[in-house]
């Protein structure tokens, strides 16, 4: 199943789709190349919107936390990647120690969590689930709806290891954004593997180190294919110290708005595009579909309400937001069952695993669909999207478009690497 693009832009797009297809060998080969200098994140999921004349990654979780979407016959895929991750880190990895999200409480969320003890459980690993709540004192059982239990534990601290009463993991895998902050207990373990590393959570992380990141990559990979990398890369700009609560800090974003409008113009103008530019104003450490707002005119900024403004002041654990990314918008005109969809792509290690579309019948096609009231169809990637069909007209082949997703997913996976490694607090420097 193809989902059907309602957009009659779909020109570039099918070029964009052909010009990957014939140029398979070059760009696995290209890959190839990148992962033997550079780790790829231990897994991650991407979001990208597909406007017809442009596809672009607008958001890369380095903690996803949807593997419940992933349909069965992606499972297989999932444990194979989840063996090669391990036996790269640690191959003799006998104990895992997941440490899920503190709000244990949302069952799709924690439905997410028993997907992810199935997958690292069926590569071998002993898995046990570690709590960062502290009022949680004694293993927990919680019931899921389908009537399975999962068991939350309190953590156990001694000066060099982290793990639960009678187990100690080699591997602690997080499944926690650390949007919070990060916890005493997660310091100085030196002794074990901490997947993915503390600067990966949003404590540290920053969405423009990312997508600074995203455009070396795309620069690199749009020059192997000879082809203009704005086609698959959202411009953007940043502005730190703002205050939404008190209205300081604005001008800055106002001003970086509207220098991005022009710029979208002159795209559009180039390729004949007929379509009115937006940008998208997101929290630079923002996570959950919180602190976003679409942004077509600077002077919409001058009347922002107070509804508005609060909005984007606090995110997830009740961070307020001072740094903010204004990303270009790009529309989605992907539509399943007449709802505005975006697919979502999940790799595990380097490899592409599985993905579903996030699904919003409530949503316009320049809004963000991470948003109460959405949902998810993973139909869509049943068919294989390692195995593309040369030769079919593009558009028409579900495996031939889904294996150009994952292109785009694992170039934002590439950025990833790149952007830990140019974060990373306790790396080596080479002169």
């Amino acid at each position: 199943m193809v989902p059907h693009l309602v957009t009659a832009l779909t020109g570039p797009i099918n070029e964009l789709e052909q010009r990957i297809l014939e140029s398979m060998p070059a760009i696995e080969r290209w890959f190839r190349l990148e992962w033997m200098e550079h780790t790829p994140p231990f897994y991650s999921s991407v979001d990208i919107r597909n406007a017809g004349f442009k596809l672009a990654p607008v958001d890369t979780n380095l903690f996803p936390g949807g593997f419940n979407n992933l349909t069965i016959p992606m499972l297989p895929l999932a444990v194979q990647a989840a063996m090669a991750a391990i036996e790269k880190i640690c191959p003799e990895a006998k104990n895992l120690l997941l440490i899920p999200e503190k709000h244990t409480r949302n069952m799709f969320y924690l439905m997410n969590v028993q997907r992810l003890v199935q997958i690292f459980g069926q590569a071998g690993l002993n898995v046990r689930l570690g709590t960062l709540d502290e009022s949680i004192t004694s293993p927990t059982e919680l019931t899921l709806p389908d009537g399975s239990t999962l068991t939350l534990e309190p953590l156990q601290r001694s000066a060099r290891r982290l793990g639960l009463k009678d187990f100690d993991p080699c591997t602690i895998l997080l499944n926690n954004d650390l949007s919070a902050g990060i916890p005493k207990v997660l310091e100085g373990l030196h002794e074990q593997y901490l997947l993915p590393p503390l600067h990966a959570g949003w404590a540290l992380r920053r969405k423009t180190n990312h997508f600074r990141s995203y455009e070396e990559v795309a620069k690199k990979f749009a020059k192997l294919l000879g082809m203009d990398p704005w086609l698959i890369n959202p411009m953007f700009a940043q502005c730190g110290e703002v205050n939404w609560n008190e209205g300081t800090g604005l001008e800055c974003v106002q001003t970086q708005v509207d220098a991005l409008l022009g710029k979208i113009r002159r795209k559009h103008k180039e390729y004949g595009i007929n379509e009115k530019p937006f940008v998208v104003v997101k929290a630079d450490n923002g996570t959950y579909g919180m602190g976003i707002m679409t942004v077509r005119d600077a002077k919409e900024l001058d009347e922002l309400s107070r509804r508005t403004r609060n909005k984007m002041d606090v995110i997830k654990d009740g961070q307020s937001v001072t740094q903010v990314i204004i990303q270009e918008g790009v529309p989605t005109y992907e539509r399943v069952n007449d709802a505005v969809a975006e697919p979502v792509v999940y790799m595990i290690d380097r490899y592409v695993v599985g993905g579903f579309y996030r699904v919003h019948a409530d949503r316009g096609i320049d809004e963000n669909l991470n948003a109460p009231g959405a949902s998810f169809v993973p139909l869509a990637f049943d068919e294989s999207h390692h195995l593309p069909k040369p030769g079919v007209r593009p558009g028409a082949s579900a495996p031939n478009r889904f294996y150009m997703y994952g292109v785009i997913g694992r170039l934002a996976m590439l950025a990833a690497s790149y952007e830990l490694e140019a974060t990373d607090p306790d790396a080596e420097v080479y002169d």
